[in-house]
């Protein structure tokens, strides 16, 4: 059976990836998990694209293995796409999901224009070969405060477009079918399927 190897230390996105590949004949495999030197890369790309190939293309030539990496985050459309890449690390380097929606809503104070998108691109990078990749969004907007306790992140303070409920408040059922991850690992099956 074909291994591709997740660069990640988080289990549920290893095991999301699993989930989505499951029907066809390819073990998901935790890069953490199945090399024991593994360090981490700097992310240093100005783009979600960026920082997925840098991180696939780097381990996969450092263990000439395939390897999916993502990057993902939240754009808002009033503050230039902001917190992008640095969603993480919005309100400092400790990553603090509180301190991040704190800062997030007071940038976004008297704001009526609150469109926003969770957005997440997949880059697949095979030794010898072109890297492949694939990108989700889940569109929505940005609360006034937060609401809902499921999820992480920025989840209670982001509506989906259809709902009327954060993300925290639909529970992960429901975030599963419809968030931008989701959506990416749809597009990069498309892609990789035929390549089997």
């Amino acid at each position: 059976m074909k291994q591709i190897y997740v660069a990640t230390t988080n289990k549920g996105k290893v095991d999301e990836f699993k989930n989505m590949f499951s029907s066809l004949d390819i073990e998901m495999v935790s890069l953490m998990e199945a090399f024991d030197d593994v360090e981490d890369v700097e992310e240093t790309g100005t783009t979600f694209e960026e920082n997925a190939k840098l991180k696939a293309e780097t381990y996969c030539k450092t263990y000439q293995v395939p390897v999916m990496a993502d990057d993902s985050g939240l754009v808002v459309d009033a503050l230039n796409g902001e917190p992008g890449v640095y969603s993480a690390r919005y309100a400092g380097e400790a990553k603090n999901d509180d301190q991040n929606i704190i800062k997030l809503l007071n940038n976004l104070e008297g704001q009526s224009q609150r469109n926003a998108a969770f957005v997440s691109v997949i880059a697949y990078a095979r030794p010898g070969k072109d890297t492949i990749v694939a990108e989700g969004r889940c569109e929505g907007e940005i609360t006034e405060k937060r609401k809902g306790t499921e999820g992480f992140g920025y989840d209670p303070v982001f509506v989906p477009v259809g709902y009327i409920q954060t993300m925290a408040e639909l529970g992960s059922e429901v975030k599963n079918q419809i968030s931008h991850r989701k959506r990416a690992l749809d597009e990069m099956l498309k892609q990789i399927r035929p390549l089997l």
